[in-house]
């Protein structure tokens, strides 16, 4: 494990943080994670042919602050978007910093991506990084202590708990936003994916969740097997994805959620989570004025997000499973990345 400068944000240095995996040689994980926004900036993971890089990620902290799109962030206090950036909670309206037209996305401009995290223990294969979100932080009710661990696992795993406490009642959602690429391709099109979902909550054009939970059979958004992220494309129907999925497993235990596999690198990745949804997002807008990293450049569908998760817009829609974390209590999401070569 080595930690060293990365870059400054606002007087404060942003370090790096290099984890390995225990295996050895061509078996072996190796990450690094930034103390901004518990960035992941870049993961390698085993593949046939070598080493192959499975995430976007750039080059100076500065493009991170000027351009990031979310690359590898822990986001919250709540992760997705709430309508109308408010809330009723307990009889009082909380509203909210509005980052995204009337709506709030991933805990507004200054949410948890684009925070500065303290190291708070680290191991040559693990580490856990510290926020405190004050009481009225983009609008939040009550103070908020969240951690997040990264740690690899053999074989070839990242584990990743994210722990949140508070003194007041408040809506936590935190949730990892990396941007996967399994091959170095400059499109994921041909990736193939399968979700671990029967239905979706449908939103209207702004995105957020119109409350209806429908099925995917027969549609477009079916991923139950595995099959190419582009077949819709191929058969000239544009669909741009960016929704949640109502995943089958029991929440707050750990289940598969998708398979995302490169039929040309031969990479496959199973994410594991504790969590009732996942946001399966297709880089369609991204759009990047600088390189990533080793100068490539990202445009559209250079990466896709799987982004573990509450239902968005949970603290407005009562039949969504709960959001809200009570004093006392403690807000434990757990994932894993699980690749194979």
């Amino acid at each position: 494990m080595a930690i060293e400068r990365f870059g400054v944000v606002d007087g404060e240095d942003v370090l790096q943080v290099t984890l390995t995996g225990p295996s050895s040689g061509i078996n072996r994980v190796e990450m690094r994670v930034l103390t901004w926004g518990a960035v992941v900036r870049d993961l390698v993971a085993p593949s046939v042919a070598g080493p192959q890089r499975v995430v976007l990620g750039l080059n100076s902290i500065e493009d991170y602050v000027a351009h990031s799109p979310y690359f590898g962030a822990i986001v919250g206090r709540y992760a997705n978007r709430i309508g109308g950036a408010q809330f009723d909670l307990n009889g009082e309206t909380c509203k909210l910093d509005a980052n995204e037209g009337r709506n709030q996305l991933h805990g507004g401009s200054m949410g948890f991506g684009t925070r500065l995290w303290s190291i708070v223990d680290h191991k040559p294969s693990s580490v856990t990084l510290s926020l405190v979100s004050d009481d009225g932080d983009m609008g939040y009710p009550g103070r908020l202590t969240a951690t997040c661990t990264y740690e690899l696992q053999d074989p070839a795993t990242v584990r990743i708990a994210l722990e949140a406490t508070c003194d007041r009642p408040t809506p936590v959602n935190l949730t990892t936003h990396g941007y996967f690429n399994l091959d170095g391709s400059g499109d994921i099109s041909s990736h193939h994916l399968m979700i671990e979902g029967d239905f979706i909550t449908p939103t209207r054009s702004d995105l957020i969740p119109t409350g209806e939970i429908r099925g995917v059979t027969d549609t477009d958004y079916d991923f139950t097997s595995l099959r190419p992220i582009g077949a819709a494309q191929l058969m000239q129907r544009r669909v741009p994805y960016d929704i949640n999925y109502v995943l089958r497993g029991k929440a707050g235990e750990l289940h598969r959620a998708a398979t995302l596999k490169s039929l040309r690198s031969g990479v496959s990745m199973e994410l594991w989570t504790t969590e009732p949804g996942l946001q399966f997002y297709d880089g369609h807008l991204i759009n990047m004025p600088v390189p990533g990293l080793n100068g490539t450049p990202y445009g559209p569908h250079a990466g896709l997000c799987l982004e573990p998760q509450r239902f968005p817009d949970g603290p407005n829609k009562a039949h969504f499973p709960l959001s809200i974390l009570e004093p006392g209590l403690v807000s434990r999401q757990v994932s894993e990345l699980r690749f194979s070569r």
